[in-house]
């Protein structure tokens, strides 16, 4: 018996070395796991970021994403024999002490056929600077994750063809642009993890933004309480060292812009929804921002029961005629099973700017839409702060959930709700706001949002009953 308990034991020993010496194994498993984590490596698209506070889990997931994608083991993803990439660091410092440790640290020795040095001794490649490593694929081949440093310029990231591209931390834009080159031919992925500290970058236009609509942009926020391996205490110590700005970025991983958002309620984890089948009876109406060389931004809006209002569709083009705009609001109209008044015609708010004439000098823009079957209302309020006032108040998630909604498909509202900011005066910096615009007409068309009463006491309630008591009482005795 004592033999065999000592093999059980012995059994036990080699299962928690083996556990210990491949961390990989241990990545997010067991009763804590690191849910955004599992987001950022189960998400398909090709161009994926997350912006996380130090110490939220970030650079965990960029290094396992590598080794995943050069061991050919990747758990959510179609995997290859032999992969090629790169692990993009701003100095050869940074890379030693932050990247490369942490690919080290989940590459276990055997899985390694080879590591060419920059400087340091290939047996302790944890000291000096790795410039590449040969992994052991497990589907037969061998694959590649080499190093770069940003402070080595530009040219140094020429003339590879790469699989996947990972940004530690936010690099220079030329890097960044001539990265995407190398992945282009493969079909391949760019990833970055990083602390937004340097304000209106590229990747807060290109990324945040998404100014271009990029179907394969993806990011997702971190902060510390998204980490289920950092301690409450830990993250008290922490906070207590920092300032609110300081703060906003390293512990949530937020854009320093945020400081000048018009609208800093807006957050897109609760305003922005999937889209469902709304019902008829919550039909309520269009709203259309004109412009034929700018942007015509126009949106669909429903309203429930509870007054919550929820943005349904959108359309948003530059550069087309009245006959584009009004044949694409009657095709979405079509779709959406839209209602129409007792004449079929359809029926939208818009800017009172449209009843001036066109450059034709004949027709206004509401009579070309009125000509096409599209009757527009341009009788809207448009003073600008009180309606940014109205706008928040829908936002508004002090007193639990908000009272608006906006469906994952409209794009351009959702890209201009988070880039629009104060300018340098009073009044917010008229650009990219067309959408935000048709919205403000809309909600400022709505009745007041008053707040509700609050609830009647004992002693009104008494008061009550005893005045219709006694009027019960008149009107039985004939005083009435």
């Amino acid at each position: 018996m004592r033999e065999i308990v000592e093999k059980i034991l012995q059994i036990d020993r080699e299962l928690a070395r083996r556990k210990n010496d491949d961390r990989l194994a241990a990545y997010n498993t067991g009763e804590r796991v690191h849910e955004k984590q599992l987001a950022f490596h189960k998400c398909k698209k090709r161009n994926r970021w997350v912006f996380g506070g130090n110490r939220s889990g970030k650079t965990e997931c960029g290094a396992v994403e590598c080794v995943y994608l050069a061991r050919g083991i990747h758990p959510y993803k179609e995997n290859k024999a032999a992969v090629d990439g790169w692990v993009v660091s701003l100095s050869a410092q940074v890379q030693r002490d932050v990247a490369q440790k942490k690919i080290l640290q989940y590459l276990r020795k055997d899985w390694i056929e080879d590591i060419v040095m920059i400087s340091g001794r290939k047996d302790a490649p944890e000291s000096g600077v790795i410039d590449f490593i040969r992994v052991k694929n497990i589907l037969g081949g061998v694959s590649t994750i080499g190093f770069k440093s940003c402070d080595q310029g530009r040219e140094k990231f020429q003339g590879a063809s790469l699989d996947f591209v990972w940004f530690d931390e936010e690099p220079p834009k030329d890097i960044y642009i001539e990265c995407r080159m190398r992945v282009v031919d493969r079909k391949g992925e760019v990833f970055g993890t990083m602390t937004p500290l340097k304000g209106f970058t590229f990747v807060y236009h290109d990324i945040f933004l998404n100014g271009k609509n990029d179907p394969e942009v993806w990011y997702e926020f971190m902060e510390w309480a998204d980490n289920p391996f950092l301690s409450q205490d830990e993250i008290d110590a922490l906070e207590a060292t920092l300032d609110e700005p300081t703060l906003q970025a390293r512990r949530y991983g937020k854009f320093a812009a945020n400081e000048g958002l018009v609208y800093p309620e807006f957050d897109e984890n609760i305003h922005v929804i999937e889209p469902f089948e709304v019902p008829k009876e919550w039909q309520d109406n269009i709203s259309i921002d004109p412009g034929l060389n700018n942007p015509l931004s126009a949106h669909w809006y429903a309203v429930d029961f509870d007054d919550n209002v929820y943005i349904v569709y959108e359309h948003f083009a530059a550069g087309r005629d009245i006959d584009y705009h009004a044949g694409e609001i009657k095709r979405i109209c079509e779709l959406l099973g839209w209602k129409r008044d007792r004449v079929r015609r359809i029926t939208a708010l818009i800017d009172s700017a449209a009843k001036q004439k066109t450059l034709s000098g004949v027709k206004s823009v509401c009579e070309l839409f009125y000509e096409r079957g599209i009757l527009v209302n341009p009788e809207v309020e448009k003073d600008l702060f009180s309606g940014i006032a109205r706008v928040k108040s829908y936002l508004n998630t002090k007193n639990g959930l908000p009272n608006l909604y906006i469906f994952k498909g409209c794009v351009n509202l959702i890209r201009e709700l988070k880039g629009y900011y104060w300018g340098s005066g009073d009044a917010p910096k008229k650009t990219d706001d067309h959408a935000l615009d048709e919205m403000r007409y809309y909600l400022m068309t709505r009745p007041k949002k008053l707040p509700p009463k609050p609830p009647k006491t004992a002693q009104q309630l008494d008061k009550e009953k005893r005045i219709r008591a006694l009027n019960a009482g008149r009107k039985k005795g004939g005083l009435g």
